[in-house]
This record gives structure tokens, C-alpha cells and sequence, in this order.
């Protein structure tokens, strides 16, 4: 039988954490000390913690909270599934029994699980910006007025699917366990991410105007499809190799080509927190279809599939294409609208390069690649 000698510590200044400590690995503990109030307060203790008392010995009691209890998994190491029974529970704590069941759909390390999530989390959280001080909000705007106009439609069309790239993880993100800390933290700095770009784009926007451009019906019917997918790969697929990495090229093609610092700066900014986004689907999609090869098949379905349900829509709107050609151009100078133009096919095609190297990237063929590629939505993302 175990000892535990209090000395002069009463229970009303912590003597009763040595005797839960000593019955958590003993069932009877012996208690001695020399408080004054010792023989009254430990059967009271005993009593309500369930543990019986018999003179100074305390055998613990059936309603030990870690009778039961179960360790949820490993702390440096994910389990394969995690059971809901778990709960809100930190990885590797001791669950007591009984915890609230959470309606969690996301428990399977295959469906979600990237090992780069770690440093992907890292690397983001590290690389955070303050929009007030990062963009040079007081640069000077010295184009036309109408290449203003075009830079404010370009804004409103990245405000609108920003915002669908906020809330399409961030409603897989409720359903994830959070066994899986590492991806559930990435998943939010993401939507982190994606907040500050659509505070950027629309401090950007009203620069100069007190009104945004057009969104149509073509570009929302696309971002819309991306609501209706139930499966967290699929979407990740559609959303983050496809749509986001389509527009690492966009991102780059403003910073490149817009007529003022600000702009540029804030293309420049979001495009880095994108990549980090596309990085993500790419290592998690390719560690999914390692075990489940036949994911590929599902994943094309679904492209094709998106493509079907948009054929009858414009897709991107004239009025984005034709603000990303005078954003180019800079002005209406006929050679340099040639040339803006140019741009912009030149912008189509790497969009579709870039996404053909993914999808390589993810074990589909070349032929297959470009097939996928070409049905991709016009909108980009």
C-alpha cells in the first residue's frame, strides 16, 4: 500500500492533489499528517470524488474520471482514424469517458492528411502581412481614368472568388476532427488568407471609386459548383489545384502588368499566400491517391461533370476580360491594346500550362492532363 505523508499541509491549501496524485496509481492509499482538520476533510474529499475512506486509507473509487478513460492517439503522430468519441480533445490527452460525440464527418487520415501541413502552417503563420502597412495605399495613380475603371472590375471579379475561396474549406473546416490539428490550423490561417485579400482588393477597388464593376451571372454559377461538392477532395481539387492555381498565373499577370504600385502590391501579396494554398491540395490529394489510386478517376469525373453543369453559362464576363486587356495596355493607344491583348492570350495559355503541370504532378497523363485542362471553368477559378 502507498503512503502519502502530508506533513502540516491541510487539504484547503492543496493537500488533496498529493493523494489523487498517489491513487492515480495506486488503488489504496494510506494518508497521514499532522493538519488539524486532516480526519475531517479527507472522508469528506473521499465522499465527493467517489473514492471510499476507512480511518486514513482511501481505496480508490469506481468514478475515477481516468477509469476508462482513453488516449487519443499519439501527440506527434495523427492516427489513421479518430474516433468521434473523441471529441474536442488535444491529440494524445486522456478522454475520460462520456465526452459529447460531435458530428465530425472528416475522421479518416487518408481524406484530409498532408505530411507538409506542419511547415505549410508554419511557413504561413510566418509569413502573415499587415495590409495597412504592406500595400503603398498612397502611391500615385497618374493612368486614365477608363484603365482605373478596368482596374476596379478586376478587383470586384477577384473580391467574388476570394470570397468562394473563403467559405468552401472554411465549411469543410467544421467538419474536420481536430485530431488533425495540423491541417484544421492550416485550413484556418488559410481562410485568414483569404479575408485580408478580399479586404485588399476592396480597399484597392475604392481607391478612386465609390462603385465596384459587374458580376455576372456566368462567373456566380460557376463559383456556385463549388458549394455543391460534399467531398472534401474533390472540392480541394476543384478549388485549390485547379481554380487557385489557375490564378497564381492571374495573380502574377496584374503584378506584372498594373499601372500603379498599389495594385501591383496587392497582386503580389495574395499570390504568395495562394501558392502556400496550392501547395497544400497538391500534397494532400497526392498522399490520398497513393493509397486510393481510384480517387483519380473520380477526380476527372467531377471536372467533367463541372463542365456539363456550366456549358450553358458565359463563364469569365467580356467586361473582366476586356479590364484585364486595358489593365495591360495602360491605355487606348491602339499598339498598345495590340499588346495588352497579346497579354492576356499569352495569360489564357499559361493558365492552362500551369494546370496541366498539376495535374501531372497528381499522376494523370499528358493527354489526360491537357483533356482535363481544356474543360476547366472559364471563370479560372
Amino acid at each position: 500500500m502507498t503512503t502519502v505523508d502530508l506533513g502540516d499541509l491541510g487539504f484547503d491549501e492543496g493537500g488533496h492533489l498529493l493523494v489523487a496524485r498517489a491513487l492515480a496509481s495506486a488503488a489504496e492509499v494510506r494518508v497521514v499528517g499532522t493538519a488539524p482538520t486532516l480526519a475531517v476533510d479527507l472522508p469528506a474529499w473521499c465522499r465527493a470524488k467517489g473514492h471510499a475512506c476507512a480511518g486514513n486509507v482511501v481505496t480508490r473509487g469506481p468514478h475515477d474520471r481516468r477509469v476508462g478513460a482513453e488516449r487519443a492517439g499519439q501527440i506527434d503522430a495523427p492516427s489513421e482514424r479518430a474516433p468521434k468519441t473523441w471529441g474536442l480533445a488535444a491529440r494524445g490527452a486522456l478522454v475520460e469517458a462520456g465526452v459529447p460525440v460531435l458530428d465530425l464527418a472528416l475522421v479518416n487520415k487518408r481524406e484530409l492528411w498532408a505530411d507538409d501541413a506542419a511547415r505549410l502552417y508554419a511557413q504561413a503563420a510566418a509569413a502573415q502581412w499587415d495590409p495597412q502597412t504592406a500595400i503603398p495605399w498612397d502611391a500615385p495613380v497618374t493612368h486614365p481614368p477608363e484603365v482605373e475603371d478596368a482596374v476596379v472590375q478586376v478587383m470586384t471579379y477577384l473580391i467574388e472568388n476570394e470570397t468562394a475561396a473563403l467559405l468552401v474549406p472554411t465549411r469543410f473546416l467544421s467538419k474536420l476532427h481536430p485530431h488533425f490539428r495540423e491541417v484544421m490550423q492550416l485550413l484556418a490561417i488559410q481562410a485568414a488568407d483569404e479575408a485580408r485579400h478580399i479586404e485588399v482588393f476592396t480597399r484597392r477597388a475604392r481607391l478612386r471609386r465609390n462603385e465596384l464593376g459587374l458580376s455576372t451571372v456566368g462567373g456566380q454559377a460557376s463559383l456556385a459548383t463549388l458549394f455543391d461538392e460534399p467531398d472534401f477532395a474533390i472540392a480541394s481539387f476543384l478549388l485549390s489545384v485547379l481554380g487557385e492555381g489557375s490564378f497564381l498565373s492571374l495573380l502574377a499577370f496584374i503584378r506584372d502588368h498594373a499601372p500603379d504600385a498599389c495594385t501591383r502590391a496587392v497582386a503580389r501579396l495574395a499570390g504568395q499566400d495562394e501558392a502556400r494554398h496550392v501547395a497544400f491540395g497538391l500534397a494532400h490529394l497526392g498522399q490520398h491517391l497513393e493509397q486510393e489510386p481510384s480517387l483519380r478517376e473520380k477526380l476527372a469525373a467531377a471536372v467533367e461533370r463541372r463542365h456539363a453543369a456550366l456549358a450553358n453559362t458565359a463563364g469569365l464576363n467580356a467586361e473582366v476580360f476586356d479590364a484585364l486587356v486595358l489593365l495591360a495596355a495602360g491605355s487606348w493607344e491602339p499598339q498598345a491594346l495590340r499588346q495588352g491583348h497579346a497579354a492576356v492570350v499569352s495569360l489564357v495559355a499559361d493558365m492552362d500550362a500551369g494546370r496541366r503541370q498539376r495535374l501531372q504532378r497528381l499522376g494523370f497523363t499528358s493527354d489526360d492532363a491537357a483533356a482535363l485542362s481544356s474543360l476547366h471553368t472559364r471563370n479560372f477559378m
